[in-house]
């Protein structure tokens, strides 16, 4: 089958009938707010099945995602991006935590709650082959929300699923054809246009085209991003290919073991990137420059393996990797903060900023072996930079202290006089 994309004609799904839960958020306006997120799933054994150990899927995670945006989830694979989308879309249930939708708690809501919560809330499903039914036809499987919520558009159910069908780029002639009669790229198309049916709020993409060819994945990018500015949708999009996320996003969060370890817009985020692991993932991306092909690469190899979710290491989660982890990273788990405008990162020797933890200058045994992957001139950089940094930032405090003391000094004249 041959892709129609360049008779992909954008237009406008009708509203579906019946109120929504509550007022429309304005863009840039939090519609989704993540508080110490948690899911842990059991591992029982034995004839009476006691519970032996957890898998610490998602483990504390905090974020936002504002009305209209694009926030890109990155990390290696087993760090919990697909447990997380499933979480803040109610398809699984959590083990702690808060998922907030429009200022509303939709953490333990029961299927009767979240079913009017679907119409606003959707996913695309990571696997285009598996998570359409074989034996439906695509007209059945993109009509099925409206027959779920009883909503019954303008023209009757047919005449809008061959609408949305001719919206993503597909013959809407295709209505009765079934699933294994189209090729990857276009059923992920299909997994689209079943996601916007209901026109949501909110759609949560679960890594959209890690299953297709290179030129189908630039049609899907291209038709989310275009749907996005047409409809004004909002997206959370779970990622492995850098670039992807890159072009797609206007912040991104960057997971490790259950954790957001860094969460940043995407200028700051691939400018300078704060947290070793975010360096390490972007040193892995390849520049498309024939200038470059003889140049020595700056790639950063991690030690090992990602530690097991079932016993995560203590403190930070990293550490056993990272090539300037010591014995503060060891005990004490850092928190996410805010070290520049607008990035986040949770690390006590940030890249490309001021040491969070000076004091500590004695590195594990593990980051003295993690630094004979690393170049030398990637760890001379990252030195220099950090006291360049450093330099800078205790020089604008002694500034800030010097120009509160002259302040100080003349309202004490004032008041003399």
């Amino acid at each position: 089958m041959s892709e129609n994309a360049e008779d992909t004609v954008v237009t406008t799904p009708a509203k579906s009938e019946g109120a929504t839960l509550t007022k429309d958020a304005a863009p840039g306006e939090t519609l989704l707010k993540v508080t110490g997120l948690q899911k842990h799933f059991p591992i029982k054994k034995g004839l009476l099945q006691r519970q032996v150990g957890a898998v610490h899927a998602v483990d504390g995670l905090d974020f936002e995602v504002r009305s209209g945006e694009t926030l890109g989830v990155v990390g290696e694979s087993g760090c919990g991006k697909s447990t997380m989308g499933r979480l803040i879309t109610r398809l699984l249930e959590p083990t702690g935590g808060t998922v907030e939708f429009e200022g509303r708690d939709i953490t333990h809501l029961g299927v009767a709650g979240m079913r009017p919560m679907r119409r606003d809330v959707q996913m695309i499903f990571q696997d285009p082959y598996s998570s359409l039914n074989p034996r439906h036809t695509i007209g059945t499987i993109v009509g099925a929300p409206f027959r779920l919520q009883g909503v019954t558009p303008e023209g009757g159910i047919k005449k809008e699923v061959q609408r949305l069908l001719s919206v993503v780029g597909l013959n809407p002639e295709h209505y009765n054809r079934y699933p294994h009669e189209f090729s990857g790229g276009q059923r992920q198309r299909i997994g689209i246009a079943r996601a916007l049916a209901l026109k949501p709020k909110l759609v949560v993409a679960d890594e959209p085209v890690s299953a297709l060819d290179v030129s189908i994945q630039a049609q899907v990018v291209n038709l989310l991003d275009d749907l996005q500015q047409e409809l004004g949708l909002t997206y959370v999009i779970i990622a492995h290919d850098l670039s992807v996320v890159r072009h797609v996003s206007d912040r991104i969060a960057v997971m490790y073991l259950g954790k957001i370890v860094e969460l940043a817009d995407r200028e700051s985020l691939y400018r300078a990137p704060m947290h070793p692991y975010t360096k390490a993932l972007m040193s892995a991306v390849p520049i498309p420059d024939p200038r470059r092909k003889n140049a020595k690469s700056e790639r950063i190899l991690l030690k090992g393996d990602v530690p097991s979710p079932i016993s995560p290491p203590s403190g930070c989660r990293f550490h056993t990797r990272c090539w300037k982890a010591t014995e503060v990273c060891r005990t004490t788990e850092p928190k996410l903060v805010e070290l520049r405008p607008g990035q986040q990162v949770a690390c006590h020797h940030p890249e490309n900023f001021e040491d969070q933890a000076p004091q500590d200058t004695v590195l594990l045994t593990a980051a003295k072996e993690a630094a004979e992957l690393v170049a030398d001139e990637v760890l001379a950089e990252s030195a220099e930079t950090s006291a360049a940094v450093a330099a800078e930032v205790a020089e604008s405090d002694s500034g800030a202290e010097s120009g509160s003391a002259a302040e100080g000094e003349a309202g004490q004249e004032s008041t003399d006089k």
